[in-house]
């Protein structure tokens, strides 16, 4: 693992990104590394005048703990690839998050505001955004603080997910991908998880030996869930990592609509069911709550709980090989998703 940490960035570091935002007068009243993602550094900015904060999105190598820094083993995404046919390609950089913002825009799912986005590298030495600093925190804390108020807004956020997934396509992919003409890798999206599956398995295996114990079980089960398919032909946008901890609340969220999408970099078009594998395994029994109202296909369902419970197997370890810092969380992931996908094995 490396030995020097990275470097968090300070208000020097930022002055010039705030005052392309705000203008010469606004002055940084201190920098605030945020906990969460791992391909991108946020920052929560104070502010002297209006608005008294911003949050600051940085793209930097550097700030993408999927990266190695020094001499290490490469931590990369679980089993992911920089094919740009690729829909499961790292979802990182401003053009995907830009993407996102203007397609929910368009639909009319509120997300954050955005102060400033530039990619020309002169103001700061990445690609790098000002957004608008939600005070209401996430929706996963006011589970614990106010769990009627947090039912409330899963319930919104439920008509929110309506919209999105509403939202269709002929083909499968990233946003990216349908701007630029091209043409995702794999012939379905059950084929392309299939395979990712299977590479998990191989990866998990190297590092966790309960998985290595069962791995030629693992593979046939993929294979065996994947033959129960049918073909389709139309798929649904999705987030594609929505949890509790990527919807912030507005200050009041009594008074408004509540809530905006964060982590947006992923949005793209693919099966629904992908969507709530991840919604069931995240919100746990308040999956309830964003059910949808018409019924998922139960074989794709069968296929991506076990894909996704070894994706959260071996992405997480993998992660591990790097310099990550809340290695704990990483290994508890790892750990709480063993016991399932092994679960789902009959193990």
């Amino acid at each position: 693992m490396p030995s020097t940490p990275r470097r968090t960035l300070t208000a020097d570091d930022l002055t010039d990104v705030i005052r392309a935002a705000f203008g010469p007068e606004q002055r940084i009243t201190g920098v605030q590394r945020l906990r969460g993602g791992t391909k991108k550094g946020v920052y929560r900015v104070g502010l002297t005048g209006v608005p008294a904060s911003a949050v600051v999105y940085s793209w930097a190598d550097e700030e993408n703990f999927w990266t190695p820094v020094g001499p290490s083993s490469d931590p990369g995404p679980s089993v992911s690839t920089q094919d740009p046919r690729d829909p499961f390609t790292p979802a990182d950089g401003m053009p995907r998050f830009l993407d996102a913002v203007h397609t929910l825009q368009a639909l009319g799912v509120p997300t954050l505001h955005v102060y400033l986005a530039d990619d020309s590298h002169q103001v700061f030495p990445a690609d790098v955004a000002v957004v608008a600093d939600q005070a209401g925190g996430t929706l996963e804390a006011l589970y614990d603080s106010d769990p009627a108020q947090g039912d409330a807004i899963t319930r919104r956020l439920a008509e929110t997910l309506q919209v999105v997934h509403a939202h269709r396509a002929p083909t499968y992919g990233t946003l990216e991908q349908l701007r630029l003409g091209i043409e995702p890798y794999g012939p379905t999206c059950e084929h392309l998880v299939l395979e990712r599956a299977l590479g998990d398995v191989a990866e998990a295996a190297g590092r966790e030996p309960r998985i290595a114990a069962v791995a030629e079980q693992l593979a046939r089960r993929l294979h065996d869930l994947h033959a129960r398919i049918s073909p389709r032909q139309e798929y649904a946008l999705i987030h594609g990592e929505l949890g509790p901890d990527h919807v912030l609340l507005t200050a009041e969220p009594a008074n408004g609509s509540g809530a905006v999408l964060i982590d947006i970099e992923g949005l793209m078009f693919f099966d629904v069911e992908w969507e709530h594998v991840f919604l069931e395994i995240r919100f746990g029994e308040r999956y309830r709550l964003l059910a949808p109202r018409t019924p998922l296909d139960g074989p794709r369902m069968d296929l991506y709980r076990l894909a996704m419970r070894l994706s959260l197997v071996a992405g997480p370890l993998r992660l591990l090989e790097g310099d990550f810092p809340d290695r704990a969380f990483a290994r508890s992931i790892a750990e709480h998703n063993t016991h399932a996908a092994l679960a789902l094995l009959g193990q």
